[in-house]
């Protein structure tokens, strides 16, 4: 089959979704399958058979200077100055400004491909897309209203709330296109059902299709490094628990030697910063950010345990990661966590999301338990050999995209 893998940001330290488009991208093509990738920035990082179009932005949100003011001549027409104005009244427009240049590619390129696979972009163009002739596939991996949510339960002002709720302004358009998407594929059981309550979504037009964990991911040759606690975390954001961690660390930094590393790059200034400084753990925790794969297997392989304190996840990747690093874990019973790591406590202990007091006893026993961590940390090795399979993911997906194919030109032929 010939794909178009559409994704509006793809760099894989920007968070999952540039993850799974690279490793899915690479494993279709071993499979024999033509993939062709169409990204806005930051672009992606791909695999040797994989092409890349590149879907030049305004780049709003690049670092080092992100929210900038474009020169003049930067605008090429009106998609750029919708884009530019979205972001100057609050809004996001990332989704819908790429489905719409993308759609606009893909016009005078139908004949190109066979399938469209949208990664989470869910924007007006999407739909456009099938009208042209191209049967679409849509991933999403879940609902962004829990991130909304959230968020606006942390937001210490009215102001603030205001600000958040337009910029979660695009979730309407999301939520109305993901209701008219042909197929959607989705990586938990947690998350199909938080997209039918949240989007109304049908279910029976959705599938689950685990996500995989690369080889690369392996146990540590090297000892752990004693009191050493890591945390993954692809946003300085609420939905990622960091706050709660902080407060138990320094909780059990009052009776013990131990250190915390944050693989997350915080906002200078932000809520995370703010919070180690006020309960004085600054020399005790450290951040890691942009780190190579290898560096990122090295990482995880060096603690002692991880946690995992997010108060939602629609699969948590990192845990697996983690998981395969045979690295014992503390995780919240939240979203789809307990569905990677399993909810009999061999891989992991699950804890209440935000309960300072739970996580903080979680802790200390695990760290007081060498044993028990490692035969958890087996245990969560062994689980991903059986469970988490890129190549399992790419054969399901490309099953997927035969039966939209299929579908797509039955309906066709029963319009002519």
């Amino acid at each position: 089959m010939r794909v178009a893998l559409l994704s509006y940001r793809s760099k894989p330290h920007v968070g999952g979704q540039g993850i799974y488009l690279r490793h899915l991208s690479r494993e279709l093509v071993a499979l024999g399958h033509e993939v062709e990738v169409f990204s806005g920035q930051p672009y992606p990082i791909l695999d040797e058979g994989v092409k890349l179009t590149k879907v030049p932005s305004l780049d709003l949100y690049r670092e080092p200077d992100p929210f900038r003011v474009p020169k003049l001549r930067e605008f090429r027409d009106r998609i750029d100055v919708e884009e530019f104005l979205t972001m100057c009244t609050a809004g996001f427009p990332e989704p819908r400004t790429f489905s719409k240049r993308v759609a606009r590619l893909l016009k005078d390129r139908v004949d190109d491909f066979d399938v469209v696979h949208d990664n989470q972009v869910l924007g007006d163009g999407m739909l456009a897309i099938e009208k042209m002739g191209l049967p679409l596939v849509t991933t999403l991996h879940h609902p962004i209203t829990f991130d909304r949510r959230v968020e606006l339960a942390a937001a210490p002002t009215l102001r603030k709330k205001l600000s958040l709720r337009r910029w979660y302004g695009f979730l309407r358009m999301q939520g109305r296109v993901a209701r008219r998407a042909r197929k959607i594929l989705t990586p938990s059981e947690s998350s199909k059902r938080d997209i039918a309550t949240d989007f109304g979504v049908d279910p029976a037009r959705m599938q689950v299709i685990l996500l995989g964990v690369e080889d690369s991911f392996v146990p540590p040759t090297t000892p752990r490094v004693p009191g050493r606690i890591l945390a993954m975390a692809s946003a300085d954001a609420p939905m990622k628990g960091i706050s709660t961690l902080l407060e138990a660390f320094a909780k059990l930094r009052t009776e013990r030697d131990l250190s915390l590393v944050l693989v997350t790059k915080p906002a200078q200034g932000g809520r995370t910063e703010q919070l180690i400084e006020k309960l004085g753990i600054g020399e005790h925790v450290s951040f890691v950010s942009g780190v190579s794969d290898a560096e990122l297997v090295e990482l995880m392989g060096s603690a002692e345990l991880a946690c995992v304190p997010s108060l939602y996840e629609g699969f948590s990747l990192p845990t697996a990661e983690l998981m395969a690093c045979a690295t014992p874990l503390v995780v919240s019973r939240a979203g789809a966590i307990p569905e990677v790591v399993g909810a009999d406590g061999e891989c992991a202990d699950l804890v209440t999301p935000g309960d300072v007091g739970e996580l903080t006893h979680a802790i200390a026993a695990l760290l007081d338990d060498p044993e028990r961590r490692e035969r958890m940390g087996a245990a969560g090795r062994q689980r991903v050999l059986d469970m988490f399979s890129w190549r399992a993911v790419a054969q399901k997906t490309a099953a997927a995209y035969q039966e939209v194919i299929d579908d797509y030109r039955a309906e066709k032929a029963q319009g002519e």
